[in-house]
């Protein structure tokens, strides 16, 4: 059933429109050949993933730094997979993943397709907390920049999602109103609660097909839009 009355549509990024997961093994298997690190990536990915998620969530509630969850989140999963790994080469890997995470930039499926058929309609943008300078090359990168009037990221913000000032930040830069607009991510937490608490729409990128409340509007693909929108 379509939604009436929207104007702005704001999007999450990583894990919503640019395929973080595949993106980031492409990454992790450049640099680990580049600096011999001899591990089973698919051992690496299967600790990596989750650890990587536990830091988001204590970096999205302030409890560490930047430097702290690029830091540890390797170091955790090296530990993990009992692999030896000292300060100096962490700090490497840390420092060449941001390199070159955006050099890969598979975007989910109608990524593209989706974002053409909003176009025309509605004024496209992004929330997202990823780091400032990795987001803008991710957009650029995978040439979906052009489709968002305005990005707007937790570094910019001095907050993260779900705290209601980025979300309000992202809504005043461009004189948009709550009620007219909607949040479209695959984080409960933080896209789709964050933006309902606000008064905003929100609409759960639940690609995963995990279990969410009936109540919550989900898509697993981005095409499944069309039926909101």
């Amino acid at each position: 059933m379509k939604i009436k009355g929207i104007k702005d549509v704001f999007f999450d990024l990583d894990h919503t429109l640019w395929d973080f997961d595949k993106n980031s093994a492409l990454t992790f298997n450049k640099i680990f050949k580049m600096h011999d690190v001899a591990i089973d990536i698919d051992e690496f990915l299967s600790h990596y993933e989750r650890i990587n998620l536990d830091y988001w969530k204590l970096y999205r509630e302030e409890k560490i730094d930047k430097e702290s969850l690029r830091y540890n989140r390797l170091n955790d999963t090296f530990n993990k997979i009992s692999f030896q790994a000292d300060r100096t080469l962490i700090n490497r890997l840390s420092i060449d993943y941001i390199t070159y995470l955006s050099s890969f930039n598979h975007l989910f499926d109608y990524t593209l397709d989706i974002l053409n058929y909003l176009k025309p309609k509605y004024h496209l943008h992004i929330i997202t907390n990823g780091f400032k300078e990795a987001q803008e090359s991710k957009l650029r990168n995978s040439n979906i920049h052009h489709f968002f009037k305005s990005v707007t990221d937790s570094e910019q913000a001095g907050v993260k999602k779900p705290n209601p000032i980025i979300f309000n930040h992202a809504l005043n830069k461009v004189d948009a109103n709550p009620k007219t607009s909607i949040m479209i991510g695959d984080n409960m937490e933080a896209d789709i609660l964050g933006a309902l608490n606000i008064g905003m729409e929100a609409i759960y990128f639940n690609y995963l097909k995990t279990f969410a409340e009936s109540k919550i509007r989900q898509i697993n693909n981005l095409e499944e839009l069309k039926l909101f929108l």
